[in-house]
């Protein structure tokens, strides 16, 4: 049984890792779904999951029930077994620059590099280019950046989650994280609703002067303006878009800072009209990026939001797993805090009853933190996977057909490194 708010130690927890992660799971490895070349020495547990690094093989960049599609460094792969074999693989030389995908219900993947959009429909046997929409039909062309190695990133995305069926169709809408390395980009939010054939601009933020194109990994001061002019929004890029099918409506967030025009943290609430093909946005939140609405992970469960804050900058901090009605995101006295870890986060994936939520490393006191409630938010305990080294977990992928949770780890918050698989224990106080 979980003890509430339990938090455990660097020393406890490795201590109980190499008390069990013997015998217990020599004969067990592969009835634990890992792939074929994962040795029982390749998983770790604890009293709350399994968990395993990625094995040797293309790099894991997102998985669907049974399918995984990765990179190698000058190729793409599908696998149709999570990850044991690879049969389908296309050449791609900017494979390494792959910063966004998605493989959609019908099979269809839609990729990135950092300003180019592809989809491929066929198993990876072609893939084509994408050409993305403004909201008024015009083609949406990136900008001529002043540094050629610098084009921004225009596609790449924190959470794994992307896509929900709605009204019988699948939609994918997904908000760009940028301004950070890859160049300055502009902010937006992105939608298909053919399965990748057509992407458009659902929202578009204004143009942040302090994120110019300065030919820098992200931005600056100087340089060309990005994004929409007619529009006094401004962020710098976007943590989370989710969707809630209890009043069919998606919510956004997004960091990072406070200046002087204004906040960089507001939380977008947007409705879509699909027979007009029309999106309409409201910032129902702004605020400080020492507050609860800096934040990341927006699930919805049963019609109540939950989210992560990511709280930094000057204290005090207001940090913690927050839950309420929709309706009364702006309002704090009505948000219930479930857990705070004392640590900034954006990073969190609810499913089948469980939560888990990462430490953002370089201001975490473990190695690679994870927060993980296995009874709906009920009971809580945190765990240092020190043997991960130093990183943040981000990019949480739902379960495969294995039931295995994907993640991406970072170096530092955004610098690709490794991938992690996690797969919960059964609770007897599950809750769906």
């Amino acid at each position: 049984m979980m003890t509430p708010h339990r938090q455990v130690t660097r020393r406890g927890f490795l201590g109980a890792t190499a008390a069990a992660a013997g015998g217990m799971l020599v004969s067990g490895a592969r009835g634990l779904g890992a792939e074929p070349n994962a040795t029982p020495s390749d998983i770790h547990e604890t009293a709350h999951f399994w968990y395993r690094l990625q094995t040797a093989g293309p790099y894991i960049d997102s998985q669907r029930a049974n399918k995984a599609f990765g990179r190698e460094e000058r190729a793409l792969c599908l696998s149709e077994d999570n990850g044991r074999t690879w049969p389908h693989r296309i050449e791609f030389p900017d494979a390494q620059h792959l910063t966004f995908s998605c493989i959609l219900k019908n099979g269809n993947i839609l990729f990135s590099t950092r300003e180019k959009l592809y989809l491929s429909t066929d198993n990876l046997k072609t893939c084509k280019q994408i050409t993305v929409k403004d909201a008024g039909g015009a083609d949406y062309l990136p900008h001529k950046p002043q540094n050629a190695d610098q084009p921004g990133w225009y596609f790449h995305t924190l959470p794994g989650i992307n896509s929900w069926e709605i009204d019988g169709r699948e939609i994918v809408v997904w908000g760009n994280y940028c301004n950070v390395l890859g160049g300055a980009s502009p902010v937006n939010i992105y939608y298909s609703t053919d399965n990748g054939e057509t992407v458009k601009i659902a929202y578009a933020f204004g143009q942040n002067p302090y994120y110019r194109d300065n030919g820098s990994p992200g931005g600056g001061s100087t340089g060309a303006l990005l994004g929409d002019a007619h529009n006094k929004v401004i962020c710098r890029h976007i943590h989370c878009v989710a969707h809630n099918p209890a009043e069919n409506a998606f919510y956004a967030c997004t960091g990072d800072s406070d200046r002087p025009e204004g906040f960089e943290c507001h939380w977008l609430r947007g409705t879509y009209d699909a027979k007009a093909d029309k999106w309409q946005w409201k910032v129902i939140v702004s605020d400080h990026l020492n507050s609860r609405y800096k934040a990341g992970g927006i699930s919805f469960v049963d019609g109540k939001v939950y989210w992560i804050s990511d709280s930094n900058g000057p204290k005090p901090y207001d940090r913690g797993i927050f839950c309420c009605d929709p309706a009364d995101i702006p309002n704090p006295k009505a948000h219930k805090l479930l857990f705070n870890p004392e640590v900034e986060s954006g990073n969190m994936i609810i499913q089948d009853g469980v939560v888990l939520a990462s430490h953002c490393a370089p201001a975490s006191p473990m190695a690679t933190g994870i927060i993980v409630s296995t009874d709906m938010g009920r009971t809580w305990a945190q765990y240092d996977l020190k043997e991960c080294g130093r990183r943040s977990p981000t990019r949480f992928h739902e379960k495969n057909s294995d039931g295995w949770f994907r993640m991406d780890l970072r170096s530092g918050w955004v610098q690709q490194a490794e991938v992690l698989f996690l797969k919960p224990k059964p609770s007897s106080g599950k809750t769906n």
